[in-house]
């Protein structure tokens, strides 16, 4: 039995190192981009009926385990407050860094407001550099000002 949408992923994750599946490949297969079809097998997302049931065949997973893919789960996947991750941790830092100077930009550009998490997409692709292959990461989200009332 099992007993937590944790288990599902970790079910995935096995599954996808022993038959070295790659996340673009399942993205394919599901029909979503791999940045979102990534997040949703790492259980951060809800996938409909078929998108679950496409997800089980690729990775071998029982019934019971395609229930707990379209089952709405608990977001926020880090362990600690502060990542110790170091390619997460850098996310962080750039967050600390940055994260006044982007909220500064975006309310004087749009107003009071913020970025959605919901209504959002994101793409990350290699950007080839003769000093060495960068990675480029764009973030989409719809602004949503907050209303007086």
């Amino acid at each position: 039995m099992i007993s937590s949408r944790t288990e599902v992923t970790q079910m995935i994750v096995a599954a996808k190192v022993a038959n070295g599946i790659k996340w673009a490949d399942v993205a394919v297969e599901v029909g979503k981009s791999k940045e979102w079809t990534t997040a949703a097998c790492l259980g951060q997302m809800t996938l409909d009926k078929l998108q679950a049931e496409t997800v089980g065949k690729i990775f071998g997973l029982p019934d019971e385990a395609v229930a707990w893919l379209q089952i709405v789960p608990y977001k926020g996947s880090l362990p600690t407050a502060v990542p110790t991750d170091p390619l997460i941790y850098r996310w962080y830092e750039i967050v600390s860094v940055y994260g006044t100077t982007i909220k500064e930009l975006i309310h004087e550009e749009f107003g009071d407001g913020i970025m959605s998490a919901i209504d959002f997409s994101m793409d990350i692709q290699r950007e080839p550099d003769p000093k060495g292959d960068r990675v480029q990461v764009v973030l989409s989200g719809k602004f949503l000002p907050y209303k007086s009332y």
